[in-house]
């Protein structure tokens, strides 16, 4: 099934629930994926989705952090919809899951000892591989890591 009518039917279930919040960030990312969809003018591929849900819990998120600590309201919204877009989302994957596939492109670019100068071409290789399955920032940590 796909997420769009995941999310319909999740919406429609919060709704019958009496759940004003789950319904309306629900109701946000159906958006959200509706007007993906149209402006790629077909259906969206799994990845697709899963790139739309990120990006709705990544601007969340970044509401989270530059509200003023008193509009605890604001705050408290950002949260849930947080918790609700999580039930849509892959999990991504861990550090031990990455450091494999670091190694293996790695090996694939010959580079044995990598410096600060290879990293642009680590990422170029490695994010293909990792994209949409995992956080681009513990990607970027742990190749940075490699020249410590």
């Amino acid at each position: 099934m796909a997420k769009i009518e995941q999310v319909r039917t999740e919406m429609m279930n919060a709704l019958k629930a009496g759940d004003k919040e789950k319904k309306n960030a629900l109701s946000l990312l159906l958006s959200a994926l509706k007007n993906k969809q149209i402006d790629k003018m077909s259906d969206l591929t799994e990845e697709e989705e899963n790139q739309v849900v990120y990006k709705e819990i990544k601007e969340a998120q970044e509401t989270i952090d530059t509200t003023p600590a008193d509009r605890t309201d604001i705050i408290d919204e950002c949260r849930k919809r947080i918790e609700v877009y999580s039930e849509f989302a892959p999990k991504l994957m861990g550090e031990d899951e990455i450091r494999p596939i670091i190694e293996s492109v790695l090996s694939e670019l010959g580079i044995d000892k990598p410096v600060p100068q290879d990293k642009g071409k680590i990422m170029k290789a490695l994010m293909p591989k990792v994209k949409g399955k995992a956080d681009g920032k513990i990607v970027n940590q742990l190749v940075s890591s490699l020249f410590a």
